[in-house]
């Protein structure tokens, strides 16, 4: 049966028809993996930002910001585009992430509550454990936006 509220039972199916609990051992150790996923989720975004592999391939030279309205919002980029290794590790690791992701919305989406309760406290844990140090290395003064997009 498919739970459209919130329930706190220990009778779940998680992501997959061979992942069922029944019993307390079972759905502790469950809800465990939620939460070490959710761990891994957090560690492989903070690696993912790290400076290690946002820098640049290519140095492009800086531009002006554009003058007048009239300027097209797309343009050609000036600098030769290399599809390095980095790239392409760059991009595995955002695949791998965003997967990772997406199965922890959709294991949050059995409407367990521990289930849920362990991805949130997951996501808490590793943000503390991985990504505060950012907030450190920034000043007080400046704002700074990486990437506008919520989902990134």
């Amino acid at each position: 049966m498919m739970h459209m509220t919130l329930y706190w039972g220990t009778d779940l199916t998680l992501l997959f028809d061979w992942w069922t609990t029944s019993s307390w051992p079972t759905y502790s150790l469950s809800l465990l993996a939620c939460f070490l996923f959710a761990l891994l989720y957090q560690f492989l975004e903070s690696l993912r930002r790290s400076p290690i592999l946002t820098t640049t391939v290519v140095d492009r030279p800086s531009q002006p910001p554009p003058s007048s309205i009239a300027t097209p919002l797309l343009s050609k980029s000036t600098g030769r585009t290399t599809h390095s290794l980095r790239r392409l590790a760059h991009a595995a690791l955002f695949g791998v992430n965003a997967a990772i992701g997406y199965a922890l919305m959709l294991a949050v989406m059995s409407f367990n509550g521990g289930v849920f309760l362990s991805v949130v406290l997951g996501i808490f844990v590793g943000y503390y454990l991985f990504r505060c140090g950012d907030l450190e290395s920034q000043s007080n003064d400046s704002a700074v936006v990486d990437n506008s997009c919520a989902c990134s």
